[in-house]
């Protein structure tokens, strides 16, 4: 398992995705690491926090930045 830090151009973090070893992926808001939603590679879709599918494919990004608008965040 790894975290990549997702960044803005001026480097300000906005989010992370946890890759998992099975290709399934999580996303996080940051600070603080609340888990956004999933990837399930092996079902191929996106999922929110409640497992309700948001999009078939990998969506976590859009995660992250719904997070960031939802909450009047800037990116």
């Amino acid at each position: 398992m790894r975290d990549e830090f997702i960044k803005n151009r001026s480097g300000k973090i906005l989010g992370v995705i946890r890759y998992h070893d099975n290709g399934d992926q999580t996303a996080l808001n940051y600070p603080g690491y609340k888990i956004l939603g999933y990837y399930r590679a092996s079902r191929n879709v996106t999922t929110d926090y409640y497992g309700k599918i948001i999009s078939t494919g990998n969506s976590v990004i859009a995660l992250i930045y719904q997070d960031l608008v939802t909450n009047g965040q800037s990116f």
